[in-house]
């Protein structure tokens, strides 16, 4: 039952993306589900972030890049941000990069006091906005739709402004030869400059990013103080990535 929900709202968000005018009662006949369900749907995808909503219906808030790339290794992902989230303390500072697995760890910080989040990432917000115990700076830049995100000179400026005990990265293929790398430049650039800013990084990556090389280097395996990842990883990987220092912690 829950999977079959779980899919319509799949559906909802994916035909918004593509018609934002549909009105609840157009989806309630398309679906075969009363009006009601259909509200209900929505409010559960505006709380999660997904959508804003509007009289008769629903704006997706979320890139249908960004959409897709969320829903895949989605309960993979859960387990790595939530095992990210169980090393921050009360009053720690962090910095986050942005990014669909990274965007989850304030969801897990829910009773957490003091902790000051720098972040360039727009993603991680809904999960910040009702948590009183959160502060969230987030590093100005050009905003880029396409990954949720701030980037660029400005953003660069702003983040050597911050001194933090841990990064957390995001990353786009990490091998034990090039270490971690990103699909673009600017993103790159972000990453390097959180983990110079902070006194520990930690790298966010689920398996099917370990063997893989992104177009842009951001730092060796050597720089890498703690990768999360999960239990689907490749073994050997994972191996030549520990005998090169870095702490692989599989969830």
């Amino acid at each position: 039952m829950m999977t079959k929900k779980r899919n319509r709202k799949q559906q909802i968000l994916e035909l918004l993306m593509e018609r934002p005018e549909l009105s609840v009662s157009e989806l309630s006949r398309h679906f075969h589900v009363s009006e009601v369900t259909i509200r209900s749907d929505l409010k559960g995808l505006e709380a999660q972030g997904y959508l804003l909503r509007q009289h008769g219906g629903g704006l997706p808030t979320l890139h249908a890049n960004v959409a897709e790339r969320q829903r895949a290794h989605i309960d993979e992902k859960t387990r790595i941000a939530r095992a990210a989230a169980d090393l921050i303390g009360d009053l720690e500072d962090v910095m986050i990069t942005a990014g669909t697995t990274t965007s989850l760890i304030p969801r897990f910080l829910v009773g957490r006091q003091g902790v000051n989040i720098v972040t360039n990432s727009t993603l991680l917000l809904p999960f910040v906005r009702h948590n009183p115990g959160l502060s969230v700076t987030l590093a100005g830049g050009e905003f880029r739709p396409m990954i949720e995100a701030l980037t660029g000179p400005a953003t660069i400026r702003e983040l050597e402004q911050f001194h933090v005990a841990k990064a957390f990265l995001g990353s786009d293929g990490i091998t034990a030869g090039k270490g971690t790398t990103a699909d673009s430049a600017d993103i790159a650039d972000v990453c390097r400059r959180m983990s110079q800013q902070a006194r520990q990084t930690i790298v966010l990556a689920d398996a099917s990013k370990l063997g893989r090389e992104g177009f842009a280097h951001i730092m060796p395996a050597s720089g890498i103080d703690i990768l999360i990842t999960d239990t689907a990883a490749p073994l050997a990987e994972v191996e030549r990535l520990r005998k090169k220092g870095v702490d692989v912690r599989l969830v």
